[in-house]
């Protein structure tokens, strides 16, 4: 059942968090249905600009489909992932899309708020949620890229002023997270400080977490032994800091780097351990399933597993006994 991420944030809000995982093909798209099928979690699914270019928006659709037919007793939302606003168009209008986020934050704040506040207008016509962002992440992510002297963290007072001038479901704050592998250099941790001043000034309203990977150094190591060359001071995100966060505001918390991560140590293992196979089903069974237990044990520390049944009673409620 494809639903909102509002629908999903009000079902979570302070308790848990809902988990947030960028597909691109056929094998990530069954192993996250697989997985949160294991652990009985909602989810949402994020499609980035890259993917669409990747594998064609049309092929990206026809997946989630096909995924939701194979597994019936999924929830999740469909999110457009860092849209600029001609791409949120172009999901808004094509029926598919529960979600979108507007990326704008690299505008004056100023231009951030009335793009936004356009793609709102847009989107809530049709029933679709819309994130936006204000501050900026440090990192890099397909093509995103911010270098650590220009990223900044979001402001609690410009936060709620651009809520309420904006009109936008959820918001995305630079809160000491960045993307891509090398989060955070020596023991520097998510600022919880900042995250409060936002929670106290935006109570009730659900909070995003960016580049939220935790970069398992078990899997950056296996990465390098099978010859990667990743630099082993790599690190990200304590997972034991996201249901903390989630007590904050905290709702949708973006992961994508791990996933790749699982993806680049199953396949390099693989091939260095069968020099002869040339039939790349065999890592890809392996990867569906090893992404799947990955999914799962996110939504365990997520907080969201075995939350399935009271999202669904929860929301049909919302929705007046209808699906």
């Amino acid at each position: 059942m494809i639903v909102t991420t509002a629908e999903l944030f009000r079902c979570a809000y302070g308790k848990y968090a809902i988990g947030a995982y960028n597909i691109n093909n056929m094998e990530q798209t069954l192993g996250l249905f697989r997985g949160c099928a294991q652990g009985e979690a909602p989810f949402i699914i994020q499609i980035s600009r890259g993917a669409r270019k990747y594998a064609d928006k049309r092929m990206l659709e026809a997946m989630i489909r096909a995924a939701e037919a194979i597994y019936p007793e999924s929830i999740f939302a469909v999110h457009l992932d860092h849209g600029d606003e001609e791409t949120c168009y172009d999901c808004i209008d094509s029926g598919f899309y529960s979600s979108v986020m507007i990326d704008a934050s690299h505008h004056p704040f100023e231009e951030n708020v009335a793009i936004t506040r356009r793609v709102v207008e847009r989107a809530h016509a049709k029933g679709v949620s819309v994130e936006a962002e204000l501050g900026m992440l440090g990192g890099v992510e397909e093509d995103i890229k911010v270098e650590e002297g220009h990223s900044c963290l979001t402001d609690p007072e410009q936060a709620k002023e651009f809520v309420e001038r904006t009109g936008c479901d959820s918001l995305a704050c630079a809160i000491g997270t960045s993307h891509g592998a090398y989060k955070f250099k020596g023991r520097q941790s998510i600022h919880f400080d900042v995250l409060e001043a936002i929670f106290q000034r935006l109570p009730g309203f659900p909070l995003v977490m960016h580049g939220s990977s935790s970069v398992p150094q078990e899997e950056v190591r296996r990465i390098n032994a099978a010859g990667g060359k990743l630099d082993p001071s790599a690190c990200g995100v304590d997972e034991n800091e996201y249901l903390p966060a989630a007590r904050l505001g905290v709702t949708k918390i973006n992961i994508d780097t791990d996933g790749r991560l699982v993806w680049t140590r199953v396949h390099r293992e693989y091939l260095r351990d069968h020099p002869e196979d040339f039939d790349f089903r065999g890592a890809g069974r392996i990867y569906m399933a090893e992404y799947a237990n990955f999914i799962a044990h996110k939504s365990e520390k997520l907080g969201c597993a075995k939350q399935l049944e009271s999202v669904r009673k929860s929301i049909l409620a919302q929705r007046g006994g209808n699906a």
